[in-house]
Formats: C-alpha cells, structure tokens, sequence
C-alpha cells in the first residue's frame, strides 16, 4: 500500500526563477544548523544572495530536490567537491540529502570529497552513513575559522 499524501520529490538542475526560493531556504537552514557561528548568525538573506550569485552559481553545477514545485535542498557541485548540501529542517531525514548525495556521487562516480564543521554532528552522521571518511581535521577559513573535518567518499 502507497502512502498517497507524501509529496513526490524531484531532482533538477537550478533555474534563475529558483534563485530566491533557494537563497531563502539556504538561510533558514543555515540559521537552523549553525546556532555555534556567530558569523552565519549575523549574515542577512542578502548578503547570502550576494554570495550565491557571486561565489556558488559562477563555479557550481547546483542541483535543486523540490516538492510540489517548491525546492526543499540543493547540492553545489564544483567538480567532484560538495561545496554545499542543505536540506531545509521540516524536510530533513525525509530522503531529501540522500537524493541529491547520491546525485553527487553519480557525477563524480570517482570519488567525492566535502568539508563540515566538526560541532555539525547531524551532517557527519548523514555523511559517514553514506560510507564518507574522515581524512583530515583542521580549521575553516576566516571569517568563520571554526573546527572543520574534510570527508572523502571513494568507490
């Protein structure tokens, strides 16, 4: 028996009428997930935009999981690194980070490698389930220079 009242979820490539659905989502959920940085706390939905658009879009092939036409996460893909993963928190352990890590390792069947800030227990979990390794510990870039681990998926 199917359950009928569970959304169907889709995976596809970004579109520029995503751009503020995604920004928003990525803000909420970095606001949700970060409450030890202080600089994610105090950065606004437009300097988050700004970034997006500068930084992410220009070097990343993003992915968008939607739900009834409305994205619930996003991976940035830059090669074969996660420059970012996020899952807004109501749609979290619903198969939506699977679906687009998956999608990750599809395009980089070689391996893939990311970086999470070692006080985010929840991604190292979610990470480490999906057969990642812990290769090196260290310090992330200012302005944020918070404890990191570097994760690596090999087939």
């Amino acid at each position: 028996m199917s359950d009928r009242s569970a959304p169907r979820l889709e995976l596809r490539l970004f579109r520029e009428a995503d751009f503020d659905a995604v920004v928003r989502l990525w803000h909420e959920t970095k606001r949700a997930a970060y409450p030890y940085l202080p600089t994610e706390q105090a950065r606004s939905r437009e300097e988050d935009a700004a970034f997006f658009r500068e930084r992410i879009l220009p070097r990343c092939a993003v992915w968008i999981a939607e739900t009834e036409g409305a994205p619930v996460g996003f991976l940035a893909l830059a090669d074969s690194y996660v420059d970012r993963l996020y899952v807004h928190p109501a749609h979290q352990r619903h198969g939506v980070g699977s679906l687009l890590l998956r999608k990750a390792l599809e395009l980089s069947s070689a391996g893939v490698e990311l970086h999470t800030h070692q006080q985010n227990v929840s991604a190292r979990a979610f990470y480490e389930k999906h057969g990642f390794r812990a290769v090196r510990f260290g310090t992330s870039p200012p302005p944020e220079s918070a404890p990191d681990v570097e994760y690596h998926w090999r087939p």
